[in-house]
């Protein structure tokens, strides 16, 4: 859940006192010319995995790669983890996840798929157009109604990309 409408942050303790995670990235990614989207971290199976998004202009596997290596030599000097996990770091991608009202405000006139914590006007999931974000919620224009979802109310939210509508393009 978003919890008023921002990704929640985490932080360990490295060097004896706790470490923001974001806040010790966030000035390597920016010295690449690069924004921090999002950090997140989990498991998959019995590894922890660290997310991290970056995005920007003149972002390919090379910046990725150089990024990576940054951002790891960074995480080992504050101490991050004790035992082993996984760094995973990659662009958002076209079908990009949505968790922070900055994220939602950046989609704005963008179609996008909700899915709600509880059905809102019958369902729990909406796609629509992205037509306004705010700090209290977004809205969206479906078939010609405006639907009003609290950020407080969205489990998951990403963009869509219309893939009939991208290949008609291509092709012309």
């Amino acid at each position: 859940m978003f919890g008023g409408g921002l990704a929640p942050t985490f932080s360990f303790v490295g060097e004896g006192r706790a470490v923001d995670v974001e806040a010790l990235l966030k000035p390597v990614i920016e010295a690449e010319g690069l924004e921090l989207y999002d950090v997140t971290r989990g498991r998959e199976g019995s590894r922890k995995v660290l997310r991290v998004i970056v995005d920007g202009p003149g972002v390919d596997i090379d910046t990725l790669s150089l990024i990576s290596e940054r951002v790891s030599r960074r995480l080992d000097e504050a101490g991050y983890e004790t035992g082993p996990y996984d760094l995973q770091v990659s662009s958002p991608g076209l079908e990009r996840p949505l968790r922070r009202t900055g994220h939602f405000r950046g989609a704005i006139d963008e179609r996008v798929k909700v899915k709600t914590t509880a059905p809102m006007a019958g369902s729990r999931t909406h796609i629509g157009t992205l037509v306004d974000a705010d700090d209290e919620g977004i809205t969206l224009a479906i078939d010609g109604e405006e639907l009003r979802v609290p950020l407080a109310d969205i489990a998951s939210a990403r963009t869509v990309v219309d893939w009939g509508a991208e290949l008609k393009r291509s092709n012309a």
